[in-house]
């Protein structure tokens, strides 16, 4: 089966270097069509429209990957941390020497408002530049002997290789989060990317050569994610596996790297509680709610999904919030509206499903609650209020552009209920009052609490949770962690 070899004539209008959309994976240092040929299309949800075909690579080909990052790992293990620096360093540059198309396909294939996509962009790149720095950085370790005559050192080595499997709601940042402290750490890299995104992540590869990252550093592989992840997770070369998705395709991969006792990072679901009590100031907790629900189209595992705002300013903060977003704007993402497109028809009928359920059990729709005219993947952005513990959104994660609101009455209620959760990703908080920030932040079990404002992430912060929201962290000094083993070394003084 032949390849297309580029979007779109129509979608390629805007995008000034047309090399950086790939359509083969990347193995060895080459790009792939994999043993069998096979494909798979990619459709832009704003449109339907269909963008390309990519790669579908078997389990052999998938095992070929780790072939090549196996024998690639004495050469980027053995380089000088500097030297693995400087080739970091040039692919951070060279995603902001190529912002704008990378931003451009990545709403073609995402969907996603295009001032968000150029975000994203950044976001991506600021992970190579820190790991550039932090690539020089894992210094040995001296430890006080206890021994008589005995000198004793901490080195910080590479495990091997990492496997990275990446979502479909941050394409490019998710990757170069992982893959930036796994190759500083002087490990290789298999990567898997989300089907529905793989443009992406190929782009990102094309660059990684540009910058000349040798063959077999850092491999791409496309395809079906059962096909191409099953061998990673049974073989013993691949010592780390980082997965950002689904808690429950994370417990999957948890069991099945059980048997070779993988090096995990786990970034799950979220379900984030907004907690707005009655000294806040009310036109900051509305502009940072419209935030920390709607950003990505509400297909964020940070995003707000439970908003428990205090009695006393409950119809208040209500009415704010619904006017708010009632004003949101809905449209394709290259026209950089506020929501774009949901990714699929099940992330629809999700929303309609809980809409539904949270009515059903006496909630009040304020706004929204149906699909948008622009499309069939587009959902109207919705305020549900009154929403009783016991409806599904106040249990499951949405992922989408709808937001429950529920009062309370207690500092120790609201806790209480925030907690009640298997997920515990962020949590975010609106007061004034110091001491109350410091015993709720210490009371939420959560592994992230933003307070009086939603963005908190970035590449010097541990980005992580607690429960079932995943294991490990990601991003900061941390990041490097699961790519790394500590080995001791006690020498006799003679």
């Amino acid at each position: 089966m032949t390849l297309h070899h580029s979007l779109p004539k129509s979608a390629l209008a805007d995008l000034s270097d047309p090399r950086l959309v790939r359509s083969f994976a990347y193995v060895g240092g080459k790009w792939t069509g994999g043993s069998a040929g096979g494909t798979f299309a990619v459709t832009d949800p704003a449109s339907g429209e269909w963008l390309g075909e990519v790669a579908a690579l078997t389990e052999t080909d998938s095992a070929a990957a780790v072939d090549a990052a196996q024998a690639a790992f004495a050469i980027w293990s053995g380089m000088l941390p500097q030297e693995r620096s400087a080739l970091l360093r040039r692919w951070f540059r060279l995603m902001e020497e190529n912002r704008e198309d990378l931003a451009r396909l990545m709403v073609l294939e995402q969907g996603k408002p295009l001032s968000e996509a150029r975000g994203e962009i950044d976001y991506a790149a600021s992970f190579l530049e820190f790991y550039a720095e932090e690539a020089k950085r894992p210094n040995i370790e001296g430890v006080t002997s206890h021994l008589a005559d005995a000198e004793m050192e901490l080195w910080r080595e590479p495990v091997g290789v990492a496997a990275l499997i990446t979502p479909w709601n941050f394409p490019s940042a998710m990757l170069t989060r992982k893959a930036g402290a796994a190759l500083a750490a002087g490990c290789t890299v298999v990567a898997h990317p989300s089907h529905e995104t793989p443009f992406s992540a190929l782009a990102l590869a094309e660059l990684a050569e540009r910058a000349g990252l040798p063959p077999g550093v850092f491999n791409v592989v496309t395809g079906d994610a059962p096909t191409v992840v099953a061998p990673w997770t049974q073989d013993t070369r691949v010592r780390a596996l980082s997965f950002t998705g689904s808690t429950q395709v994370g417990r999957l991969l948890y069991r099945q790297s059980a048997e070779t006792v993988k090096r995990l990072v786990l970034e799950l679901g979220g379900h984030a509680p907004f907690i707005v009590f009655a000294d806040a100031d009310l036109d900051e907790a509305v502009a940072e709610a419209i935030k920390a629900k709607f950003a990505t189209s509400g297909q964020d595992c940070l995003g707000a999904n439970r908003f428990y705002v205090e009695a006393p300013v409950y119809d208040d903060f209500c009415a704010r919030f619904a006017e708010a977003t009632a004003n949101l704007s809905v449209g394709r993402g290259l026209d950089d509206p506020d929501i774009g497109p949901l990714m699929n028809a099940a992330a629809i009928a999700k929303q309609e499903e809980h809409v539904a359920d949270a009515l059903d059990q006496g909630a009040r729709l304020l706004t929204g609650g149906t699909l948008h005219e622009a499309g069939p993947l587009f959902y109207r952005p919705t305020v549900l209020a009154d929403v009783p513990d016991g409806a599904k959104i106040m249990a499951e994660e949405t992922f989408g552009p709808v937001a429950a609101i529920t009062p309370f009455e207690t500092e120790e209620e609201v806790i209480a209920r925030a907690n009640a959760t298997e997920y515990g990703l962020v949590a975010y908080v609106h007061t004034r009052a110091p001491r109350r920030i410091y015993r709720v932040a210490r009371a939420l079990q959560f592994g992230m609490v933003a307070v009086n404002r939603t963005k908190v992430t970035g590449a010097p912060i541990p980005f992580g949770g607690m429960k079932q929201s995943g294991l490990g962290r990601e991003g900061a000094r941390l990041g490097m962690e699961a790519f790394t083993e500590v080995k001791y070394v006690c020498r006799d003084w003679a």
